[in-house]
Parts: C-alpha cells; structure tokens; sequence
C-alpha cells in the first residue's frame, strides 16, 4: 500500500479530501501500526483521497502538557501547526482520541485551527453514505461485543453514538459495559499515567477495566484508542483470557468484514 504525502500533493498542486494524523503510537508502536494499516486501507477502499505528513508530523505535544511540561508542548505543538497551516490543511482525521482532542481543542489557541474528527466518526460517515460496503453475515454477526468509551473521546468530547454505529453495523450483539459512557473507567493510561509507574494500591485500573469486559461474556473487547489497546490487551493477558477474547480497535472490526 502506497500512502502520499501532503508534500506529493503540494509538488502536484493538489489537496486531499483529508489529513490522516497517524501519531505516535499508530507510527511507532508494533500493535497501533495494524491499526494504522486497517484504517487506510479501509479509506483506500472507499477510495478516499487522503494524505499523512511523513516525517513532517511529530508527537501533537499531548503527554508532555499532561506531564505538566508545557514549555515542551507549545514548542512541539507550534512546529506542528507552522506545518499544517504551510499546507493549507482543512481537514484532519486521527485513530488517537489524544492526538483528536489536543488538535481540536487545544491548538486553536495556538493559531492551529481545523475541522478535526475521529476515525470512528469517519468511519459511521462512510458507511451512513454507502461508500464503504460490508459482507452480509460477516465475522462478526451474532457476537458479543463490548465497547470500551477512552476518556478523550467519550467524557471529554461526548463521542459515544458514531462508535456505537460503527458496531451496529457489523450485526454484532453490543454487551455494554457496568461503566460506560458518562460513568465510563479510564483503562489507566489517560494523563500521561502510560509513562510512569504505578501509583500506590492494590490493583492496576487496567485489570479493574479489563475484569468489567471480561464479566459481560464478550468475545470480542472494542477500543478507539492505542492506549487503550494496550492496556486492555495488557489485562486480558493477565486474566490468561487472551485465546479466548479479543481487543480490537473498531477500525479493525470493520475491515475484516469488508465486502
């Protein structure tokens, strides 16, 4: 799969429907990148012109503002949006409700403006518009599947409905969680909590989060977020549970059950 950049459609004086802002984790991290991967190429199905930034794009800034290192992130965070706005970019879309929540919310003040959405709401509008087709009786009908709500999307942006869709329309069984939406758990890695050690306890909140998901009977855990993943994957393999129950980014639901 060949992805262009934004600087091949600026060299060809084009633009791109949208911006696909991979992130850290979706670049780097070996499980994030199939996510990364099944998101383009289910944008490439519905043969959506879209570009990343390549090299160009660094890390939105997210952790070092919740680390308390704001020097760091205006810094980062200028340089991005001096690179953005060098493109003339409109529209963004990303699979890290991190990276959504700080481009969206954060970098207007910083003279970063733009029409930013989450892969999952991407994702519901593709299929609402029949621009991407799924199989009849797929891999997933008649399956228990719950929803993890990630914190940046769910209470902080008040997304639940688009991810909700996306599942519906695999003809799956949704099995919410005890703690969902508005009264969601974080997985434990919200607040820059991903890079440091454990607070004292006597239990991790992922294997808290990971013990509700277990209890619903789901074959299948559904996330949006790469931390997320990671830390319900994290979870489940310490429950021993990880042949029998899956973690999956919603991106990767779907295009299994490409048509």
């Amino acid at each position: 799969m060949k992805i262009k950049t934004m600087a091949a459609y600026a060299a060809e004086g084009k633009e791109p429907e949208i911006l696909f802002w991979v992130g850290c984790a979706g670049s780097f991290d070996d499980r994030a990148q199939k996510v990364t991967r099944a998101f383009a190429e289910i944008l490439t199905a519905a043969e959506m012109e879209f570009a990343i930034l390549g090299n160009e794009e660094q890390c939105t800034g997210d952790p070092a503002r919740r680390a308390g290192n704001e020097f760091i992130f205006q810094m980062v965070a200028l340089q991005n949006i001096e690179t953005l706005n060098m493109y003339q970019v409109k529209k963004i879309v990303t699979a890290c409700p991190h990276c959504f929540n700080t481009i969206k919310n954060e970098y207007p003040a910083l003279g970063g403006t733009y029409e930013v959405v989450h892969h999952t709401q991407l994702l519901q509008q593709l299929i609402d518009e029949g621009r991407i087709k799924l199989k009849e009786g797929g891999t997933f009908q008649g399956k228990r599947i719950t929803y993890h709500d990630s914190c940046y999307l769910g209470r902080i942006n008040g997304v639940y409905e688009a991810p909700r869709a996306v599942l519906a329309s695999l003809d799956s069984q949704l099995v919410e969680l005890k703690r969902s939406k508005q009264n969601g758990l974080c997985c434990g890695a919200g607040g820059a909590q991903m890079w440091k050690e454990d607070e004292p306890g006597d239990k991790r909140i992922n294997i808290e989060r990971s013990e509700e998901a277990l209890a619903t009977g789901a074959s299948v855990i559904a996330v949006n977020c790469p931390f997320c993943l990671t830390m319900m994957s994290d979870g489940v393999k310490a429950k021993e549970k990880q042949d029998e129950v899956m973690v999956l980014d919603l991106s990767e639901l779907i295009v299994q059950n490409l048509a």
